[in-house]
């Protein structure tokens, strides 16, 4: 596939995503003329799906999404790292989403700090995984 080719699968991704983003913005619910953040954005739903949570599974979504497309661009080429086995792009974006899900359950069990604190430490964690594993 050529260049001018992937900036327009980039822009469609990026659109569609930003058009999801918009529409979850847009469902947030009111309560009392004040927006309710952590209100249900689907009543009577099967699942209590608030902003908060929705907006997680779409940076999942998102980061799935771009890794799939760098993947394609740029084939993955295994390394060893200091784990002494071989991993890939996937393997580590794996190990990074396991280990903060382990992180933020060790910053609620142990602090009673607001847990979107626990943020900094995964990206240090992100990035300590992305570089030496």
């Amino acid at each position: 596939m050529n260049q001018k080719r992937w900036h327009i699968v980039y822009l469609a991704t990026a659109f569609l995503m930003a058009a999801f983003a918009l529409w979850l913005f847009f469902s947030i619910p009111e309560f009392k003329g004040e927006t309710d953040w952590t209100g249900q954005l689907i009543p009577g739903g099967w699942m209590a799906w608030s902003f908060p949570i929705a907006l997680f599974f779409w940076i999942v979504a998102c980061t799935l999404i771009f890794f799939t497309l760098l993947a394609i661009r740029y084939p993955e080429v295994p390394r060893v790292g200091i784990l002494k086995i071989e991993t890939t792009r996937g393997d580590r974006l794996f190990i990074t989403l396991l280990g903060s899900a382990f992180i933020n359950m060790a910053w609620m069990g142990i602090t009673d700090q607001q847990q979107w604190q626990a943020l900094f430490l995964c990206l240090v964690y992100a990035f300590a995984v992305f570089r030496f594993v």
